[in-house]
């Protein structure tokens, strides 16, 4: 993946393309996920973008990735490790193998940087 361009954008107005989640994570209520990659180095190791979760409860396994929160909350519990409750403006670190229980309150919009 090479998305090598210097750009600006306002957060809120990028349109977001459906990733369909594995039915097996879905835990609990109808939550869909969207997103675009932004950002990607030459070598493929790292890219970023922009992410969003609507209400319900879902699970993950998690890589190396920093993320601010720009809009909605949720609770995200990570296996073995702690809580962490996300809101606007709210930075967070996710280590790579994290089993994670994303509880989403508001539909959660983050952009992300990610490490493979």
């Amino acid at each position: 993946m090479s998305l090598a361009q210097t750009l600006a954008l306002h957060v809120a107005d990028v349109e977001l393309e459906a990733e369909p989640l594995e039915p097996q994570q879905i835990v609990s209520g109808n939550p869909t996920v969207t997103g675009k990659v932004l950002w990607g180095s030459e070598d493929s190791g790292r890219f970023g973008g922009i992410w969003q979760i609507t209400p319900g409860v879902v699970t993950d396994t998690e890589a190396d990735e920093m993320f601010v929160v720009v809009s909605g909350s949720a609770t995200v519990e990570v296996q073995d490790g702690p809580t962490l409750e996300l809101q606007p403006g709210d930075m967070a670190v996710l280590r790579e193998g994290d089993r994670t229980t994303w509880t989403v309150h508001e539909t959660l919009r983050k952009v992300y940087a990610v490490r493979l």
